[in-house]
């Protein structure tokens, strides 16, 4: 051993005796180091004085040299708090009571170092173990590291001691984005950073093609807010970039993915494709197409862009049941779902970026107009959304054929409360165009749209 390694044992050991010391001499100080974990002692003795103090506290029983040893008696582990001489010398190791929080912040620093000496240890000792892929070695690497971090221990605050990050938060800009392209519901509402957004609808009725202008709007109107990351599990990257141009240069989609046809593009048609393509590039959008993506996978890159960019402005994932979900053997398909969600959620609001989910629709919406119940295979979905939208395609209610309009209902909504707008789904062109309310009426047998607002 080291002459510094020696030095640094006998400064941790300090720092630790004159910490439980200092609870000795002023029992009430023990609320002001509660920050401090039984782990973050080095020996397995101060462990147990630590707990048996904090035992004591939380049934509002005095911390002294008799109540102390007296707990130790009564299990039979006298020895293993070092005989009553022992804690008559912690009791007279602390110089003042006043600093015990400085000598507990030395006591937590010194803990947070040691551990991260023995998680390298185990990171290492990672290499050796067989997993079944890349990404849940990056998982069990994620798992050591969050397990370094202190646990945070929540403090009540009065009112008084509020007033300054209150203020700051009143007068600071709202936390949301704007779409661009939807004018109506960014009057209302925008998207929220921290939201879980859902877009649930049956298939066919253009989730894709509304999440992909949501990504392109949101990329548009705040260039400032960080990337957006699309996890695209249906369609390849070049699937997904040809409703990206078509919407954009608002091309014939059927042409686009037939090539052309056999006469290929005409001039002024490649003259399109290229001046959107060269907008889209400029945009701060990354797509991945593989499929199964796992919600752990999505962490992990969140984290990575987090990194690298700062911020994240909106993730995206289409769509959520055929992604790659764990279920134990106690799990149901719905619980497992809802573990998902419950992360996706989690990471939202701690990375401070809008989740948009897309999520299927049962076939009950068939016959009826859909509610939260038909979400399709979890409870777990309604619960943890900020916001459900769902995409309805009634053609019983339209009075033009020709035209695909969709009800875009807002069945749950956090902070904005319920709403409900029409769009023309002009699927040759992958674009949704808003419907004035006047005009929507129109399209819908003159009910017009409903607004609620909670």
């Amino acid at each position: 051993m080291t002459q510094q390694t020696l030095d640094s044992s006998v400064i941790d050991i300090q720092a630790e005796l004159s910490t439980l010391g200092a609870v000795f001499l002023d029992s009430s100080v023990i609320d002001e180091i509660s920050f401090l974990e039984e782990r973050d002692f080095s020996t397995a003795t101060h462990q147990l004085i630590y707990k048996v103090m904090r035992y004591l506290n939380e049934r509002d029983i005095p911390i002294d040299l008799v109540t102390v040893t007296q707990e130790f008696v009564k299990f039979g582990r006298t020895e293993e708090m070092g005989g009553v001489s022992y804690l008559a010398k912690l009791a007279q190791s602390s110089p003042t009571a006043r600093n015990a929080a400085y000598y507990a912040n030395i006591v937590r620093s010194k803990a947070i170092r040691r551990r991260g000496s023995d998680k390298g240890a185990q990171i290492m000792n990672l290499s050796y173990e067989n997993f079944e892929s890349d990404e849940d070695y990056f998982s069990a690497v994620e798992d050591i590291i969050d397990d370094l971090r202190p646990s945070h221990v929540a403090k009540m605050q009065s009112m008084r001691d509020s007033r300054e990050r209150y203020f700051e938060h009143i007068e600071s800009s709202p936390e949301k984005l704007k779409t661009g392209h939807f004018k109506q519901f960014d009057s209302w509402a925008q998207l929220w950073r921290g939201w879980l957004y859902i877009i649930a609808g049956r298939p066919s009725v253009g989730k894709t093609a509304k999440a992909l202008q949501l990504a392109h709007g949101i990329a548009v109107m705040n260039p400032d807010a960080g990337p957006v990351l699309i996890f695209s599990q249906e369609m390849d990257k070049n699937e997904l970039m040809d409703r990206l141009v078509a919407m954009v240069a608002e091309i014939n989609y059927p042409r686009l993915i037939n090539k052309g046809g056999p006469e290929g593009f005409t001039n002024e048609e490649w003259t399109k494709i290229y001046d959107a393509y060269k907008k889209i590039e400029l945009l701060n959008i990354f797509v991945q197409d593989s499929a199964g993506v796992t919600i752990d996978e999505i962490r992990s890159t969140v984290k990575q862009f987090k990194k690298k960019y700062g911020k994240i402005a909106a993730v995206i994932v289409d769509y959520l049941q055929i992604m790659e979900i764990p279920q134990k053997r106690s799990e149901t398909r719905a619980q497992a779902i809802g573990n998902v969600t419950r992360t996706a959620k989690s990471l939202a609001r701690r990375h401070k970026f809008v989740f948009i989910m897309l999520s299927q629709l049962d076939r009950a919406v068939d016959d009826e107009e859909p509610k939260l119940k038909h979400l399709k295979e979890s409870g777990s979905i309604e619960q943890d959304a900020d916001v459900v939208e769902f995409l309805y395609h009634d053609v019983k209610n339209q009075k033009d054929p020709t035209k695909k309009i969709i009800d875009s209902i807002f069945a749950k909504g956090r902070n904005v409360g319920t709403n409900r707008f029409r769009y023309e789904f002009r699927w040759w062109h992958q674009r949704y165009v808003e419907l004035q309310k006047r005009e929507a009426a129109q399209d819908n047998g003159g009910k017009g749209s409903r607004t609620n607002r909670k």
